[in-house]
């Protein structure tokens, strides 16, 4: 296989952006929020949100000790707001039964609530140094193209994928490997308009090298007029009242009733969202 180690490293070191969690002092808490806030969200939105949640809950312990509702609330908009729960019943979890430390080994990291096989690995590997196929979108999408000469990976990831990673894994340094060919999906091997003339391994990249045969492109999500796009201005209105909110509150940001109620009854069967008794909403509590 031909050599991609060095200029892939090398053009990581001269592009690689200043992100908060690659850096030396960064813990692994904040690399783990980080992970988990990055999930199907662009940087540029996740990073003021990842600083107000490092500041205001610089520990697994600090976030613990609030209700899960706060979590939700302080999500703001990064959407897929259940992660928020997951982070929150995470930082339980590691304070009760890992005295508070985010756990180094991979299948530890793998017994914490939400935390699936990227994660995990991301964590073990960008928090510990770690020597683990990390597999995200990027990474998938530059070693079918560079390697495999697929314009796009499979939907899900397959064991072929996660056999070609773990065996272009080097001996040392694969945290910084794992990241340097992530950074170069998100920057220049991107799924709709790769810079080939910007990549470090054009030269040897197998999709550029086959004419560039085209693939399946990952179907794109619509939102307007989702029932996600409902559960949002729902769970908007009870983040921002800071207590509990009357029906018609609700009712007024909506105006499709059968897809309004669907959508409440979602965020409260999700855990997102409390039914009082008295007819009001509110954020979880415990």
């Amino acid at each position: 296989m031909v050599e991609l180690h060095a200029p892939i490293l090398e053009w990581y070191e001269a592009n690689a952006r200043d992100l908060p969690w690659r850096h030396a002092d960064a813990s692994p808490w904040g690399v783990l929020v980080s992970e988990i806030m990055l999930q199907q969200t662009p940087v540029v939105r996740v990073l003021p949100i990842w600083h107000e949640w490092m500041e205001r809950w610089p520990t697994p312990k600090a976030l613990a000790a609030e209700q899960p509702g706060e979590a939700v609330r302080h999500w703001g908009r990064l959407g897929y707001p259940r992660r928020a729960l997951r982070l929150h019943a995470c930082a339980k979890a590691i304070t009760e039964e890992h005295g508070g430390e985010v756990p180094a080994d991979h299948a530890t990291l793998l017994t914490l609530p939400g935390i699936g096989e990227y994660t995990a690995a991301a964590v073990a590997s960008f928090a510990y140094g770690g020597r683990h196929a990390v597999l995200d979108t990027n990474v998938r999408r530059v070693l079918a193209r560079v390697v495999r000469a697929e314009e796009y990976p499979p939907t899900a990831t397959s064991a072929a994928e996660r056999k070609l990673a773990e065996s272009l894994l080097p001996a040392l340094g694969a945290a910084r490997w794992g990241v340097a060919v992530m950074e170069l999906g998100a920057l220049v091997c991107t799924a709709r308009a790769p810079r080939c003339a910007d990549c470090p391994v054009s030269a040897q990249c197998a999709w550029r090298l086959s004419g560039k045969p085209p693939g399946t492109p990952p179907k794109g999500q619509t939102y307007a007029g989702t029932d996600r796009q409902c559960r949002g201005r729902l769970l908007a209105v009870l983040r921002d009242a800071h207590g509990p909110v009357p029906k018609a509150a609700l009712d007024a940001v909506w105006d499709d009733a059968v897809q309004r109620e669907r959508a409440l009854d979602g965020l409260v069967t999700d855990g997102l969202a409390e039914a009082l008794d008295d007819g009001t909403y509110r954020l979880p509590h415990a």
